[in-house]
């Protein structure tokens, strides 16, 4: 009786220890992230919204000369067998005056979504960048710096839409032989209009070597149940393509884009530029972005800008910037996203300095 009673016990701790060593084995983390980014912007022009005339220069402290400020939660879990549980937590804010700011609006307006990875691809549910927001990055030889790049030209034309994607699932294959692919569909969550708010993009880019090709598209839809401070639910349609070369410090990079609101405007972007490390702590870039109305064309501006950013450490970056931009007929291209989005007719010259830390 007693040595059944043992051996039972010991079948118990040997189950028990295998159990307790297998959750032992799954590696899990959760970091703290975050970027602070704060600058100086001077325009020898702004628009004045109601006329639409020049109202005059102006200097200002802005946050966010190069990119937002932002903090976040990033974790992952790894369930074995392959597969990974992930999820990701992102807030944007304003060192200006502290307050919420950026993406949608919303306190996690950035990105707030959850995820399994494994060697089959990785599927996410909730609010993501887009797919092709993620293939304009890709392909901006400024890196959709929010003064003088792309992502002016993108804001400008559809605000938030097209950049993050709410409610909304996306599958992204494995890399097969330099080739991947990603699909996304935002429900737009309001009862008994499935096509209200709903939107769809997917991107497919190949890679080889310092090469890189891609080719995106967006569709959505107005309406919905996620209206957000910041308009992420225009009608709008996108598409793009792009490439990028590397050849040791120095990468070009080259794409076009077409912005079509509906009832509204249907532009095309033509846009093109270098970076050059001139040393590891000292980049160098520049781009030109050309914008034309496909049903007006007298409606055009040509915006360009160069951009130096030196590295104090891994963390902390000083950048300058100057950018300048021609607007003809009815176009209101901007140079920046923050401060300066959009501009009177003629030409508007313009500069950031500032200080990037990341954490």
């Amino acid at each position: 009786m007693f040595r059944k009673l043992r051996l039972a016990s010991q079948a118990i701790v040997f189950l028990a220890s295998l159990l307790l060593g297998g959750f032992a084995n799954a590696q899990s983390s959760v970091t703290l992230f975050g970027v602070i980014d704060g600058g100086l912007l001077y325009t020898n022009k702004t628009l004045n919204a109601q006329t639409g005339a020049n109202a005059g220069k102006q200097l200002s402290v802005i946050d966010g000369g190069s990119s937002y400020s932002q903090f976040g939660l990033i974790g992952s879990e790894d369930l074995g067998g392959g597969l990974t549980a992930k999820f990701k937590l992102e807030s944007a804010f304003s060192i200006a005056n502290g307050g919420i700011a950026h993406c949608n609006g919303n306190l996690f307006g950035c990105e707030a979504w959850v995820s399994l990875d494994s060697r089959y691809g990785e599927l996410k549910g909730g609010l993501q960048f887009s797919p092709f927001f993620l293939a304009l990055y890709e392909s901006d030889p400024r890196g959709m710096s929010f003064f003088g790049s792309g992502g002016v030209n993108l804001v400008d034309n559809l605000f938030g839409t097209g950049i993050f994607s709410a409610s909304s699932v996306s599958y992204k294959t494995p890399n097969l032989w330099g080739l991947q692919a990603t699909m996304l569909y935002s429900f737009g969550g309001q009862a008994g209009d499935f096509q209200a708010g709903r939107q769809y993009a997917a991107s497919i880019k190949y890679e080889y070597g310092g090469f890189m090709i891609n080719a995106a598209i967006f569709d959505g839809n107005s309406g919905g149940a996620n209206q957000t401070p910041t308009p992420t639910t225009l009608a709008a349609e996108g598409r793009t393509l792009g490439a990028a070369f590397k050849f040791g410090a120095l990468t070009a990079k080259a794409s076009f884009v077409n912005y079509k609101v509906a009832g509204s405007f249907n532009n095309n972007v033509y846009g093109g530029g270098l970076s050059w490390y001139v040393l590891p702590t000292l980049d160098l870039d520049g781009g030109i972005w050309v914008t034309s109305d496909r049903n007006h064309t007298a409606n055009r501006s040509l915006l360009a800008a160069l951009g130096a950013s030196y590295y104090l450490s891994k963390r902390t970056t000083l950048y300058a910037q100057v950018a300048t931009v021609n607007n003809h007929g009815a176009m209101n291209t901007g140079l920046s996203v923050n401060g300066a989005l959009f501009s009177p007719q003629g030409t508007t010259v313009g500069a950031t300095l500032g200080i990037r830390h990341s954490f």
